[in-house]
Parts: C-alpha cells; sequence; structure tokens
C-alpha cells in the first residue's frame, strides 16, 4: 500500500509497505482524507516539538472502517468514522481525571507515532466515532476544530463573553466561528489583511484588528474601554502570546492554544495587577468531538471556506514546502486519498 513519509525536514518521500493485519482488539481504516495541519507543516520544517524522523505524517483524518477485531463501540465495516489521534494510557493521573488530552504517556497519531499518510491504518476502537451522518470532508475537520473548541471549554466562553482571538489560521478560525456558536461576541487579530477579511466575511468575526501598535486602542474603541473577557492565542508566535494580555480586561482570561518552541517571557506586574487567569489548551476530549460533530450535523460551520485548497496525496510530496510558506494563502488543504498517485 502507499504511504508518504517524513525522512528528516523538507524531505518527503513516496514508499510502498505491506497492508495492516487486523489484530486483536483493533479496527482497520480505509483512509479517505488526510487535512493537512499546522503540526504536519512544522514538522515538515523542522520546528515541531517533540517529533522525531522518520515519520508518517497525519492525524486530522476521514476514514471508513474495514474491519474490527473484539468490542466494537458502535461500528461495523462500511461506518465512517472520526479518528481521535490522542493515544492515551488511561491509568495516569491525568486520564483518571478526564484529561485524556495531555495524558503524561500520550502518543499523538503522526506525531508520536506514524499517522494516516497511509491507505490503511490500524487503531483501537475506542479512539474512533461512528459520523455516518457527516460527509468526508466534514470529518476530516472534526479534530482541528477540537481543539478550538477545547480552548473555549476552558476559557468557559459563553454568550455575550467578549473574546478575542489572535491568530486566522485554521486553529483560529475554527475558535472564532466556534465562540460564535455559543453565542459570544468575537474580535479577529492577525497581521493579514486576507485572512482578516476571510474571518469576517466566512467565519463571523464581530469585527477585526490588525495587528499593529493601534490594535489596543482601536479595540478600546470597539469594546467602550473593556477590552476582552478572553484572549486565545493561535499563533504560536512569541511576540504576540508576550503581549496577549494587552487585549485582556482586569478580571480576564489567557488562553495559549499555539505552541511556541521557547521561553517566554512576561511583565508579572501586568500580569497581576489584571488578577489574570492564565491557561494552557492542549489537544482536546471527547466532549470537544462531539460538540464539534454536533454543530457541523447543524451546519453551523462554514466547512466550505474553511477547506481554501483541495489535493491529491501525490501533491503531497510536491506542494508541501509552499503550504508550508508563512505567505501561503490557505487554510485548510484537504487532501483526497482515493486519488491515486
Amino acid at each position: 500500500m502507499r504511504s508518504i513519509i517524513c525522512e528528516h525536514p523538507d524531505l518527503l518521500s513516496f514508499q510502498s509497505k505491506p497492508e495492516p493485519s487486523l489484530e486483536n482488539g483493533k479496527a482497520l481504516l480505509r483512509v479517505k482524507r488526510v487535512g493537512i495541519c499546522g503540526t504536519d507543516l512544522h514538522a515538515f520544517k523542522g520546528n515541531q516539538p517533540f517529533f522525531t524522523y522518520p515519520r508518517i505524517l497525519g492525524h486530522e483524518l476521514a476514514t471508513e472502517v474495514m474491519a474490527i477485531d473484539g468490542p466494537d463501540h458502535g461500528l461495523k465495516a462500511g461506518d465512517k468514522a472520526v479518528v481521535i489521534p490522542y493515544i492515551h494510557c488511561g491509568q495516569c493521573v491525568a486520564c483518571r481525571a478526564g484529561k485524556t488530552n495531555c495524558c503524561q504517556n500520550l502518543k499523538v497519531f503522526g506525531v508520536h507515532t506514524d499517522g494516516g499518510m497511509q491507505d490503511i491504518i490500524s487503531l483501537p476502537p475506542h479512539l474512533l466515532i461512528p459520523a455516518n451522518d457527516l460527509s468526508f470532508d466534514e470529518i476530516a475537520i472534526v479534530e482541528p476544530l477540537s481543539i478550538g473548541a477545547h480552548s473555549l471549554r476552558r476559557a468557559g466562553a459563553k454568550k455575550d463573553d467578549l473574546v478575542v482571538v489572535l491568530g486566522c489560521g485554521p486553529i483560529g478560525m475554527g475558535i472564532i466561528q466556534l465562540a460564535k456558536s455559543v453565542g459570544a461576541t468575537v474580535v479577529a487579530v492577525d497581521i493579514n489583511e486576507g485572512r482578516l477579511e476571510m474571518a469576517r466575511q466566512h467565519f463571523g468575526a464581530d469585527a477585526t484588528l490588525t495587528a499593529n501598535t493601534e490594535a489596543i486602542e482601536n479595540l478600546k474603541k470597539f469594546t467602550g474601554g473593556d477590552l476582552a473577557q478572553i484572549v486565545i492565542d493561535a499563533t504560536g508566535s512569541k511576540r504576540a502570546i508576550e503581549n496577549a494580555t494587552d487585549y485582556m480586561r482586569h478580571g480576564g482570561t489567557l488562553v495559549l492554544v499555539g505552541l511556541f518552541k521557547g521561553e517566554l517571557a512576561f511583565q508579572h506586574p501586568v500580569l497581576h495587577a489584571k488578577e489574570t487567569t492564565l491557561m494552557c489548551s492542549r489537544n482536546a476530549t471527547r466532549q470537544d468531538f462531539d460538540f464539534v460533530m454536533n454543530v457541523l450535523r447543524e451546519k453551523k460551520f462554514n466547512t466550505e471556506a474553511y477547506i481554501t485548497k483541495r489535493a491529491s496525496c501525490g501533491d503531497i510530496l510536491i506542494e508541501m514546502s509552499t503550504w508550508a510558506s508563512p505567505s501561503s494563502p490557505e487554510i485548510k488543504v484537504m487532501t483526497d486519498w482515493d486519488v491515486r498517485i
């Protein structure tokens, strides 16, 4: 069967490998779609933390069940399935507390173990969710949207909250529209005017701000001086993260979703004066996946606008450098694994 391997930074290769056999307690899945994730792009460029090479990338997946051995968890051959790519131990203190997203022994499919850029994969059925009522495109975007949903749940976002989202990439766009789905007022911030326009036109942002020296004053005008109840960073930019509390009101919450590979520095008096709630948001849980799937069923997310490019799996070998460029206009590249190389 086909697979695409990231051998080391800036090098992908096509390799043929044997199909996996059906193992005890596992499901065999045919890969139908692979969304290109920021993690894939960072790994390709060599700046993804916790990553080793060589690795088969891909964890934003739409799959079809081929066979299951053991408990089926409500699935049968032919079913469409969402993949929860967070392989957790179920035994550590985090798992026992229901925080499987940050398991002490976590292995993310496509990051710590070989992922979905191959024809057939094998996973435990408890990591799969039946999704026959969603399209393959919708199934493949459940995971990245769930990351955004988890950040909003961490922050306790609710109706009439003022939420500032820093960064209008795939995670940020998801957060914007999911925040709107719970009734929040959302302000999007980015340096890219094209992405700000997309946030306004397609994802429901109530206002947009260009990230420059006037951004805070413009936010004050929009909020009557109150600033934001919740600020969510989806940039992973050191500068953006370290200045994020400037957008936050006194008594507010800052949530870090984007991951910066290095040290951060904050002015403690600034954090302290605002009695800042500072939290990180890592991955997502089944609760977040279920929430996102309901949003998609209710057609409250603009899937068509979110997927900005469709490609074949063969295009990955040719176009990955382009997609990984900071100047790339794409929000979500969706690869169709049914198209032969």
